[in-house]
């Protein structure tokens, strides 16, 4: 199994080319995602011509891109020019955007190639893939597992090797979550360091594209390709996007690194805080200095996000009515009726949930009860890492408090979304978080550790990451798949 830099290298000397890779690649994909069902649509024609292109600017000697002939997967959920974008969801499924999405607009201008489509869950709603209105996604480790969610997809499809690298998105933990439970690199840029343009929109105010990648270097090159000012995101920052790759190797000698106590709750799987605690062992031996902080508001976070992301959700997900575009059900007598049953018909049970509840928190009475005072909590959960940021350079925790679940295990709403208790405190507060492979149980699971860090501080996350990542050898193990 390569990496993305590896790969680089094997092109410029001659060894591999990227018709041959692509050609391996969606041989590989015609194998083996009938098992894994990574992807929801394979863009064969589109990344064979990708790939001619690409060996012809290696043939001709040309200024080679920063991804130039790399077979990446797409989240289902960021648009791409004539290629269908469903979100996981039927009332999108015959959509076909007619634009490409500022991150794959950057891709194709760094030489990348699209190998498809990935399955997650509908609208980013869910935290195990479960929720995709199509079929679930498996986890390459144990099909029986879920990938987590909700870019399941995209992290089963790297870890699968049905990919070198992918996108996803993360409103609350969609990117660190997969890439703990399947054994990847993920990382969640900070709001605002990458464009949302062309993203379609669970919750504006904490969706962020980032990247899935075998190693940290992968994700480097891919947030580096990403990342940056777009005029047509109003939220996009004019932050100066630092060269990522350069930072890997300068070490972590100094660096204060924070351990937050509500981030190793009862009830946590003891493999996850076994694992979790020697690899703050392993970064002290690296030369970093540890110390204790707290952030006492984590326990709202959970609530405070249940009620900010469904309520942006309703108001989102009201543009989906069967008259533009998408499902329209048939034999409506008048509009309402139409509206109603192609709403009902269109969407799974989870994003009916999360609208109801959203639209209750916004409702006349009790939006300041519910969603005023939601906001609230955000602003102290907020606070908490700007004052544990005074102190320390970044955090170390779990990604996740137990590792990849049997799929139909957690039926039960609320025992899934605790699922992204270490993680949505991150999306509140806007900040960088990366998940990167930090052991596997004695059953062969992967464990996911998360580092985060200060705005637009993504640089010191992947120094310190790839810092850990080389002194261990989690991030070379791969799934056997038949």
């Amino acid at each position: 199994m390569a990496t993305i830099a590896e790969l680089g290298i094997r092109y410029r000397s001659g060894e591999a080319t990227p018709t041959g890779v692509v050609r391996a690649y969606l041989e590989r994909i015609e194998a083996l995602n009938p098992q894994v069902r990574a992807y929801f649509t394979v863009t064969r024609d589109t990344a064979l011509a990708q790939a001619e292109a690409a060996e012809k600017r290696l043939k001709a000697g040309a200024p080679l891109g920063l991804l130039d002939g790399i077979p990446l997967a797409i989240k289902d959920v960021i648009c791409t020019k004539g290629i269908r974008t469903a979100c996981g969801s039927k009332i999108l499924e015959p959509f076909v955007p007619p634009y490409d999405a500022t991150v794959i607009a950057r891709l194709g201008a760094a030489g990348a190639i699209i190998l498809g489509k990935t399955n997650m869950d509908e609208f980013a709603m869910g935290s195990s893939t479960e929720n995709s209105a199509f079929f679930p996604t498996r986890n390459p480790w144990d099909l029986g597992r879920v990938p987590g969610g909700s870019s399941g997809g995209s992290a089963a499809a790297v870890a699968a090797d049905l990919a070198l690298g992918a996108l996803g998105s993360d409103t609350g933990g969609s990117i660190r979550q997969p890439a703990a439970f399947c054994g990847t690199v993920g990382l969640k840029p900070t709001y605002g360091r990458v464009s949302r343009y062309g993203l379609v929109a669970f919750a504006s105010s904490l969706d962020q594209i980032g990247p899935f990648a075998r190693d940290v270097r992968g994700a480097a090159l891919i947030l580096q390709a990403i990342a940056g000012h777009d005029p047509l995101d109003s939220t996009s920052t004019e932050v100066p996007v630092p060269d990522y790759t350069a930072a890997l190797g300068r070490g972590i000698e100094g660096l204060r690194v924070g351990v937050p106590a509500e981030y190793f709750i009862e009830g946590m799987d003891p493999e996850v805080e076994a694992a979790v605690r020697a690899a703050i062992d392993v970064l002290k031996g690296l030369g970093a200095r540890t110390e204790k902080v707290s952030l006492p508001h984590t326990d709202y976070a959970l609530a405070a996000y249940y009620l900010i992301a469904p309520a942006e959700a309703s108001s989102n997900l009201a543009r989906y009515d069967g008259v533009k575009y998408g499902y329209r059900a048939a034999g409506g007598k008048d509009l309402i009726q139409m509206y109603g049953r192609t709403r009902a018909e269109g969407f799974g049970a989870e994003v009916k949930r999360r609208i109801m509840l959203g639209t209750y928190a916004l409702s006349a009475g009790y939006y300041e009860a519910y969603y005023g005072k939601a906001q609230r909590v955000r602003t102290l959960v907020r606070r908490d890492f700007q004052q544990a940021f005074e102190r320390v350079d970044l955090l170390v925790c779990p990604t996740a408090p137990s590792v990849a679940f049997k799929l139909g295990d957690k039926e039960d709403p609320l025992q899934m979304y605790l699922c992204d208790v270490f993680t949505i405190p991150v999306n509140l507060a806007g900040l960088p978080g990366l998940s990167l492979p930090g052991g596997f149980t004695a059953t062969g699971l992967p464990i996911g550790l998360q580092l985060i860090g200060k705005p637009f501080d993504e640089a010191t996350l992947l120094s310190a990451a790839y810092a850990y990542e080389q002194v261990t050898p989690w991030h070379t193990r791969a799934p056997e798949l038949a």
